[in-house]
């Protein structure tokens, strides 16, 4: 079918139009093959002059006149027919697109393109198609309206911003995806400054396994590492103190049933004293999962009684082996952010506050820093992070907005069950499918999407899709996005630095974008790498340092004198729980042993009284 130019329903927009005494042929093809999903045009590679020009380049925008509607296609491949060049004469192409939806003006004179995903005119053979207006450029990646950001440029048309919805982008999570050194950590941090700054009330907590972003948001952030972590080991679940005490190991039935039965004695002799080893049944009784202060010493007297009972002649060497463990992770340095408390209190509320900054004081951010953590310590300090994070947003009744980030997020939530660790999962697991609803939010950014738990993955809504060269990789992304944008994903191996594709619900239609360049000192991992860099005095290396965080053991401390008398008949948060200092102050000699593993509180135990 033969369409006459003129003839031919133009754009009506004036500013859409080209001069009239331009060549159309320079810019102009014909559609000569279409279905359902993509279309075939015919165009030639140089203009009239003979100047091969980049018009049809892989990666461009087209648009296809229909009159009323444009058709908007994404060129995937171009090519000659016969593979031959001719230097004499005109070199006809043939150009492959795939549809993405139409564009189409307002109802009110001078308004703003429309566009839509859906296509409800399809191109006709012969229909023109040229190259995409900047106006028809803005409508496809239009966000209708919607509370957007601006986190870099379009690699179609760098004069164009690239933006993203940021309240659908955190509300059905998001995912950062891309092999190593393509720019990730800097994504990440741009879209942290850029969230903080539209969402004021958002608190994150990052996951940092290489300790690099507390530098990168100075103003934003507070740092928590393994020295200066306070989570108490009462505040665990059980589940999770059990992967703690059998270290990643398969548990043993028997001696989580003991716990299960031990543990709320132990709880209830923290809070009362003087009751013994009675249990009070009812709505306020005490279970192995509530957070409730208990004391390790205690725990294990209610072992050693159990083991001295007659009917319990079967169940020593449970109780025993159960016992082993339980010293045996209470003296090791790698849990000190555990059981290195000397008073047990009920300091929930600071932990928590301190950790999920409420309040934030100006600082929102929290980097856990988890560098030279075993991989068990790890994990069990993810779990329970993750599920106070679901269930702050849970009982804050929306009033706490959360977002977790989970930087290397494949190290402790893989795809294969034997190699993580199952609260963690769980717990994130909860948040990707039931965060939303709540205000709790979730981030994951790997270089490795294939080892990742799939389940976790489908939940993330949003994608950000930067160099995979892994083919594995690159089919997990492509299962995620539409077909109708799925060659986009033939430059996932080519993209340059700081190039992403953007699809989901935080954007209007697959987006190919050029994130902003931070400034040096504000990228991740910039100090430590000028740390590392060679001095001119000389390059030695410390490596008594270096051993000694090796074995991360700390520092014998001297003897001292306990200089505070605490009342036994009262328990942590009450009001004036420490009496101010005695005036005469118990003697206690150097050679002393006292025994602080197990929150013993350290007031008069094992002291005799001294006559004057």
């Amino acid at each position: 079918m033969f369409v006459d130019r003129e003839a031919s329903v133009g754009e009506p927009t004036l500013q859409e139009r080209r001069k009239a005494e331009q060549n159309d042929k320079r810019i102009l093809g014909n559609v000569v093959q279409c279905d359902g999903a993509r279309a075939t045009i015919s165009a030639y590679a140089a203009d009239v002059e003979g100047t091969v020009t980049g018009h049809w380049s892989v990666g461009k925008m087209i648009s296809i006149n229909l009159g009323t509607t444009r058709t908007v296609g994404l060129v995937y491949e171009i090519g000659k027919s016969d593979r031959a060049w001719s230097n004499e004469g005109q070199n006809p192409i043939e150009v492959s697109i795939e549809l993405i939806g139409e564009v189409r003006d307002g109802a009110e004179p001078g308004a703003k393109p429309i566009f839509d995903r859906g296509i409800t005119i399809y191109p006709h053979i012969g229909a023109i198609a040229h190259r995409i207006r900047s106006r028809d450029l803005q409508a496809v990646y239009d966000l209708a309206g919607r509370h957007s950001i601006t986190i870099g440029t379009l690699s179609q048309d760098e004069a164009i911003d690239a933006n993203i919805a940021i309240d659908d982008t955190l509300a059905r999570h998001f995912a950062i995806v891309g092999t190593t050194g393509v720019g990730k950590s800097t994504a990440v941090s741009l879209l942290l400054r850029k969230s903080i700054a539209a969402r004021p009330d958002l608190r994150v907590l990052i996951l940092d396994p290489h300790n690099e972003f507390a530098a990168s948001l100075p103003e934003h952030c507070v740092r928590v590492d393994s020295t200066t972590l306070d989570l108490p080991f009462w505040m665990f679940k059980l589940e999770e103190f059990a992967e703690v005490l059998f270290r990643g190991r398969e548990t043993v039935p028997e001696e989580i049933d003991a716990l299960r039965d031990l543990i709320p004695a132990a709880k209830n002799l923290y809070r009362n004293p003087n009751s013994g080893g009675y249990l009070r049944r009812g709505s306020d009784a005490l279970t192995a999962d509530t957070p409730v202060p208990y004391r390790v010493v205690d725990l294990i007297k209610q072992i050693d009684e159990r083991m001295g009972l007659l009917e319990s002649k079967n169940d020593r060497p449970t109780l025993k082996s159960l016992k082993t463990r339980i010293e045996s992770a209470a003296s090791d340095p790698r849990y000190r952010f555990m059981f290195n408390s000397r008073l047990i209190e009920d300091t929930i509320h600071e932990t928590i506050g301190n950790i999920f900054r409420v309040p934030h004081h100006g600082r929102p951010v929290t980097c856990f820093e988890m560098a030279g953590m075993p991989s068990e310590v790890v994990n069990s300090v993810c779990s329970v992070l993750a599920r106070l994070a679901f269930d702050l947003a849970l009982w804050s009744e929306g009033r706490l907005r959360l977002l977790l980030l989970c930087e290397e997020a494949h190290r402790y939530m893989p795809a294969d069950p034997r190699l993580g660790f199952a609260p963690t999962r769980h717990a994130l697991s909860r948040i990707a499918k039931e965060g939303r609803k709540y205000g709790c939010y979730l981030g994951v950014v790997t270089q490795r999407p294939g080892e990742l738990d799939p389940t976790i993955l489908s939940q993330c809504s949003t994608f950000f899709a930067m160099r995979l060269a892994n083919e594995q990789d690159q089919a997990i992304v492509r299962s995620a996005i539409a077909d109708s944008s799925a060659s986009t994903l033939a430059f996932l191996s080519s993209m340059g630095q700081r190039e992403a594709i953007a699809f989901g619900e935080g954007v209007a239609t697959t987006m190919r974008l050029k994130f902003e360049k931070l400034s040096a000192d504000l990228i991740p991992g910039t100090a430590k790498r000028e740390e590392a860099l060679p001095s001119e005095i000389g390059n030695d290396v410390d490596l008594v340092a270096i051993v000694e965080r090796l074995r991360n053991v700390p520092k014998p401390q001297q003897a001292m004198a306990f200089a505070e008398v605490v009342d036994s008949n009262r328990q942590a948060g009450d009001p004036n729980y420490r009496k101010p200092p005695a005036p005469t102050v118990a003697r206690v000699q150097s050679d002393d042993d006292f025994d602080m593993r197990y929150g013993l509180k350290p007031a008069t135990f094992g002291l005799r009284p001294q006559n004057d």
